[in-house]
């Protein structure tokens, strides 16, 4: 629908009850609530932006960290992976831990447990990651996911707020609403009952 009755201008009458002379004081106050919403909603996202960039850079910080004293280095598999087994009654394995053998920077061999495709031959090179010492240890944080998790964690922020605003503004009206209808029963209550007219 437009014109008047549209959703827009049934928005800016609940908005800007001041320009309608029937307007009720509860109407009035209704209103300044939904522009104390609509105005901290707008003045959250500066405060989400500010958030997410402190989260960011806590990110980049923390894979810089997990990135000291971790190298990347390849495997390979001293035996075949086991062969994933995929039937009616089940869904089958996903990748198993085989055997295999890898070279530190100081030239020393470790041998040990790395994750493999199943099905994968001996000899096949896999990536893994090593500390120090040539163990195997996780990969690190990579610092390229800081700004997606950064913007994410803004936008919920943001979200969580306007969800809280939302629910304050709808329990306002909810009372404001029962308190107008209190109003027209009382209002009512004055006239005679249907048939008691003269």
């Amino acid at each position: 629908m437009h014109g008047s009755s549209g959703p827009i201008a049934r928005f800016g009458r609940r908005l800007f009850p001041g320009h309608n002379s029937l307007a009720r004081g509860s109407d009035r106050f209704e209103a300044l609530v939904l522009k104390l919403v609509i105005l901290a909603a707008l003045l959250a996202i500066p405060v989400a932006a500010t958030v997410g960039s402190t989260n960011h850079g806590r990110q980049v910080a923390a894979a810089a960290a997990d990135a000291t004293g971790r190298q990347a280095a390849t495997a390979y598999l001293l035996t075949a992976a086991p062969v994933r087994i995929v039937d009616s009654e089940s869904v089958g394995t996903d990748d198993s831990t085989t055997q295999a053998i890898w070279t530190d920077s100081r030239g020393t061999r470790h041998t040990g447990g790395v994750l493999a495709t199943p099905g994968s031959p001996a000899g096949t090179a896999v990536p893994v990651w090593i500390d120090a010492r040539g163990e195997l240890t996780a990969a690190p944080r990579n610092a390229s996911t800081a700004v997606f998790d950064s913007v994410l964690v803004g936008l919920w922020l943001w979200f969580a707020v306007v969800a809280a605003l939302v629910l304050v503004h709808r329990v306002v009206r909810l009372v404001l609403d029962r308190r107008r209808a209190a109003a027209w029963e009382r209002a009512w209550a004055v006239y005679p009952r249907s048939g008691s007219w003269p």
